[in-house]
């Protein structure tokens, strides 16, 4: 007897042993429902819940019934049972109000009013003389949403004993692109998609229910599987399968499926002579193959296009406008109610300026859009620069909706490297004043549809997920996914909250590791900023694996760092004032005023808008060649500090978490080093001035910053080799 007992214990303890060691991968993103560490709080949730009654039987509402159930299990460390009736405390009820009409608590038919489809409540009710907790919403995918916000609030240690919450989604449209292609590889990082298509569509992945499940838990309702640069073999009946194995799986969590087709598919595809879209044959042959996605998905969304941009087809192509190729898309999936999203990322290698480019080509056509076209809107007037000033098309297409697109992959801004939080960027981009309608007509209120009263409203995030155990390479890329889905839901969240609900439901809810991650998280991309574009220099980061503000090598000129920095020996910087390129004319009178004044323009946005003297004296005091400098040093020691304060949290969080973190950060500090060094000795030859004092000096040349900062070393000993011997005769 002795011996099987001693037997057990070792069991026992083995398994415990096993469970402390155990690291954490990732892979559970900020669903973790494990055992809720405060004593006291465990016991005080535990006294509020008992039981779960969830009304309905939808695919949706089963989901979110195993979703509670598991939840609460894992939270609380028992398992919840489950009733079809209140008959004592502590119940949480759950389910649309159609099937809850029995709760007679006061207002909740007019907060349900409130929220629409996808919305919900969540409110303490007493019921039969009990007291529980009610989540319900208009819809099933409400309910779900509920539930999810519901698991939140336990995870982050809220109090649940006064709840009385109406939350609705202030923009209808939240949308992950995907930019991966064909042979199952994204875009921007050459990592593996998420998506096998070669396995699709008899083997489902498991990955792809979890990924699901985190979408749905941050509200986002719409996902484009693939690139923007669009293979048109995903438009074949092969791959239109395994994309509807997919609108299948993602259905019953409110996601629905759009598709990004290649405009001259007609030629590629049935052989035709032109993809015109004034021809009737290319108009009948796009509305059989709207016919065919819609039999295989009858929810379809619609599509994503991408078109006349780096030598991608589109209706430029055939003498027509933009309006023109998206309305015959417009017109396909009218019947189906189905939308396009027609991106304005458009533009021609205009020599003067490439920032105008979209405001020139757009404007003209506000009006001219067909009623289910909605247009997609980078943030900034560019191209995902660290740091732009909104673009001028937001509020400047009063009768064409319009919906932002930011980049989750942080593709100018290190990518699965860095650790770079986005929120602070994505919220400078919503809260700018446009003064479209006067003061306070911010971009969110744009893209919400509330300025203009769009019926289309959206946002859209370039997914950062890989086919990685942690989805996303660097833990924190984890963070501006769910701050993504965050802010589509409600953008009045801020950056703050938004990174302490993370932190807490990722790490830990411990005081002591939540502020000092949460500080690196505040301060990431300022940092990244400082390093790589300060003052408001941009699109540095170079092409065909080249980067720095010397990379020259595409026959595009504004596909080359010179072009957008100007840098000679009277100064830097981009004139786009009433003297330069008059890209501040695009912006309404308030803000073109201030951009357009040396004085009044933000020193954020200051090379951004105007080319600027060396000698020229900020409002530091300190000349502009001294404060690029400095700028470029702080960024630097930003990462410093950011690297010894996550040093400072080992062994108080998962060992696992620690070294992806730790490594990550040791390799951006050598980049940032190396782009600071760079960019300063190239800058300098310009300027013909010496580095301030007190900072200290590169410890290489040149030729040795470009070649380490480029994936080709043989083409950037050529381009150094070159770029010096350039360098050299304008020194002399």
């Amino acid at each position: 007897m002795k011996r099987t007992y001693f037997k057990i214990v070792f069991v026992f303890l083995f398994i415990a042993a096993a469970k402390l060691s155990y690291a954490d991968d990732g892979y559970r993103l900020w669903l973790k429902y494990d055992l809720i560490s405060d004593a006291s709080l465990l016991h005080e949730y535990r006294d509020l819940v008992h039981a779960i009654s969830i009304e309905g039987e939808s695919p949706t509402i089963r989901i979110a019934r195993n979703e509670l159930e598991n939840g609460l299990s894992g939270l609380l460390g028992f398992a919840i049972p489950q009733t079809n009736s209140v008959n004592e405390n502590g119940t949480i009820v759950a389910g649309t109000y159609k099937n809850l009409q029995f709760i007679k608590e006061a207002d909740l038919h007019n907060k349900l009013t409130k929220v629409s489809g996808e919305g919900f409540v969540i409110l303490n009710a007493t019921i039969n003389g009990k007291k529980a907790i009610v989540i319900t919403a208009n819809k099933d995918i409400g309910v779900l949403y509920g539930v999810f916000n519901f698991l939140r609030l336990l995870q982050t240690h809220q109090d649940i004993s006064s709840l009385d919450i109406v939350s609705y989604p202030k923009i209808k449209i939240r949308m992950l692109n995907h930019w991966d292609m064909v042979n199952s590889t994204h875009e921007y990082s050459g990592l593996l998609s998420i998506w096998d298509w070669h396995t699709l569509p008899g083997y489902i992945k498991p990955e792809y229910i979890d990924y699901a499940r985190a979408n749905a838990s941050i509200g986002i309702n719409a996902t484009v599987l693939n690139n923007v640069d669009a293979d048109t073999r995903f438009l074949t009946e092969e791959y239109l399968v395994k994309i509807a194995a997919l609108a299948n799986l993602f259905r019953p969590y409110g996601i629905k499926l759009f598709l990004c087709p290649n405009f001259s598919a007609p030629l590629r595809l049935a052989g035709m002579k032109t993809a015109d879209p004034f021809v009737p044959e290319v108009r009948e042959w796009w509305r059989k193959k709207v016919d065919e996605i819609y039999k295989l998905i009858p929810d379809f969304g619609g599509f994503l296009v991408k078109a006349n941009s780096e030598d991608e087809p589109g209706p430029g192509d055939f003498n027509k406008t933009q309006a023109d190729g998206a309305n015959m898309f417009a017109e396909e999936l009218k019947p189906y109610n189905g939308i396009v999203i027609w991106r304005t990322f458009v533009y021609r290698y205009n020599p003067e300026d490439r920032a105008r480019e979209a405001y020139d080509i757009f404007k003209p056509l506000d009006g001219k859009f067909a009623e289910n076209v909605i247009l997609q809107v980078k943030n900034g007037p560019l191209d995902f620069s660290p740091r732009e000033p909104f673009s001028p098309l937001f509020g400047g297409m009063p009768n064409t909706p319009l919906m932002m697109e930011v980049d989750i992959t942080m593709g100018g801004l290190g990518k699965d490297i860095y650790l770079g939080y986005m929120a602070p960027m994505w919220r400078e981009a919503l809260m700018s004043d446009t003064y479209a309608k006067g003061e306070g007509s911010t971009v969110a209120k744009v893209i919400d549809g509330s300025l203009d009263n769009y019926r289309l409203s959206g946002m859209a995030g370039v997914a950062n997920v890989w086919r990685q155990r942690n989805w996303t390479g660097n833990l924190f890329g984890q963070s501006n996914w769910y701050t993504f889905g965050r802010l589509a839901w409600d953008y009045n969240l801020t950056s703050k909250q938004i990174a302490d609900e993370w932190i807490r439901m990722t790490f830990s809810n411990n005081s002591k590791i939540i502020e000092p991650i949460k500080k690196i998280m505040m301060e990431s991309r300022e940092n990244i900023v400082n390093f790589q574009d300060p003052l408001g220099l941009n699109m540095l980061y170079g092409w065909g694996g080249f980067r720095g503000p010397w990379t020259n090598n595409s026959e595009h000129p504004n596909w080359n760092s010179p072009y957008y920095h100007h840098a000679d020996s009277v100064g830097i910087g981009f004139d786009r004032t009433e003297t330069g390129s008059k890209a501040v004319d695009q912006y309404y009178p308030p803000v073109a005023e201030k951009f357009n004044s040396l004085k009044t323009c933000p020193e954020k946005y200051l090379l951004w808008f105007h080319h600027v003297p060396w000698t020229y004296k900020l409002k530091s005091g300190s000349t502009l060649w001294d404060e690029l400098c400095n700028y470029y040093y702080k960024g630097v020691d930003g990462v410093r500090e950011m690297q010894k304060i996550w040093n400072s949290l080992e062994g108080k969080i998962d060992r696992e978490q620690f070294n992806n973190v730790q490594m990550l950060l040791r390799i951006q500090l050598e980049d940032a080093i190396n782009w600071r060094d760079g960019s300063v000795l190239y800058f300098q030859i310009y300027s013909h001035l010496t580095i301030p004092k007190g900072l200290e000096k590169p410890q290489h040349d040149l030729s040795y910053y470009i070649i380490t900062l480029s994936r080709d070393k043989i083409e950037a000993a050529k381009m150094a080799k070159s770029i010096m011997k350039e360098l050299d005769v304008k020194m002399k």
